[in-house]
């Protein structure tokens, strides 16, 4: 089968390393893959496997997430049998394409949708994603049949070993002690990923607690959290900017909470990555967050802008003893790695994809 992927930019996202998983294992399964980005580079472009064929739209980067000159040619050039777009930028390109082949739109975003986003819901012959919650907000914005659509949740990008050695070399390195207890956020730093709130309400934990925050990403809004750290007196001292990792793994190995401020999502990559890893996680309500983990058990939702609410929640995680610890890790993990299996996933859409392939077929 030969499915052709759009996507606009290979940035460090969520969204962004789906789709390079997605690729590359559609290539691994002996498909026939073409990623089509409307940006040269990013900082996942070496993580596309060398069998994928690459087309870059712009011939060299514009800095223009929407612009994607010579779209249609390189769509029948690659003369696909299915097209699967991912991101907001490419899923307002989808409806343009449908007379090539059938086209899988994704609902992966929490943010609001352009008209032409709309317009592709309605014209694609399927509609994939990532939650219920985002399912259900497909639905509503475009009025689809529910037979047109479908939830096919994110895959583990970086699934951990088990059991997952605790990574103390590094925990030493930054700081932390036997009994710190490490919060972690693995995030794009953009305004509503919202670290700045999460600077915040980690400076109101108890002063005699041991914990450190651990932030992993870059991105725009990253100078202006460290400048508001830097302003959060005694706490700024147990903050750590870590920057982009390729591959988190190590830092989720070294933690003991995940927290997530965001107030924009689909469905947390990060947190169903920390969840099998075994970490609890403590976050702001946004759409898909109660889907990644068991609701008080191996994660607590809080409605956004509850800084009481976080507080308590994180409190009685640094209060937890080591048993429980460890049951609430075992049981996240099992939870991850049965909900969010990459080879379940990949194989649900390449079901899909014959499917809608067989059914176009005069």
């Amino acid at each position: 089968m030969k499915i052709l992927i759009l996507q606009d930019y290979l940035r460090s996202g969520g969204t962004e390393r789906q789709c390079v998983l997605l690729a590359n294992a559609f290539a691994a399964a002996g498909h026939d893959v073409t990623l089509v980005t409307f940006r040269p580079g990013g900082a996942l472009t070496g993580t596309v496997a060398p069998v994928v064929r690459r087309v870059t739209l712009q011939p060299f980067d514009l800095g223009l997430d929407w612009f994607a000159p010579g779209l249609i040619g390189a769509v029948r050039e690659a003369a696909p049998d299915v097209i699967l777009c991912l991101g907001r930028m490419a899923n307002c390109q989808g409806w343009r394409l449908t007379r090539f082949a059938p086209v899988v739109a994704t609902m992966r975003t929490g943010k609001s949708l352009p008209a032409w986003f709309r317009r592709t819901l309605r014209a694609a012959a399927h509609v994939v994603a990532n939650s219920e919650e985002a399912r259900a907000t497909a639905i509503n914005a475009a009025g689809l049949p529910a037979g047109r659509s479908s939830v096919i949740y994110n895959s583990l990008v970086f699934p951990a070993a088990i059991p997952t050695p605790r990574n103390e070399p590094l925990r030493s390195a930054l700081g932390a002690g036997p009994g710190t207890t490490v919060l972690l956020d693995v995030a794009m730093f953009r305004p509503e990923k919202n670290q700045r709130e999460l600077l915040e309400i980690v400076a109101g934990l108890p002063a005699e607690a041991d914990w450190q925050l651990w932030l992993a990403g870059d991105g725009p809004a990253r100078a202006a959290c460290e400048r508001r750290a830097s302003e959060l007196g005694a706490a700024a001292a147990r903050i750590r900017f870590l920057g982009f990792h390729a591959d988190p793994g190590p830092l989720y190995a070294a933690a003991d909470v995940a927290v997530h401020a965001s107030w924009s999502e689909a469905l947390s990559n990060f947190l169903i990555e920390a969840q099998a890893h075994g970490l609890p996680a403590v976050a702001f309500a946004a759409q898909g967050i109660r889907e990644c983990f068991l609701p008080g058990v191996t994660g607590w939702e809080i409605p956004p802008g509850d800084r009481a609410e976080f507080h308590a929640a994180l409190t009685r995680l640094l209060a937890a003893t080591a048993d429980e610890r460890v049951h609430r890790g075992d049981r996240a993990r099992a939870f991850a790695r049965g909900r969010f299996d990459p080879a379940r996933q990949v194989r649900a859409y390449l079901d899909l994809f014959a499917a809608l392939s067989a059914a176009a077929r005069p």
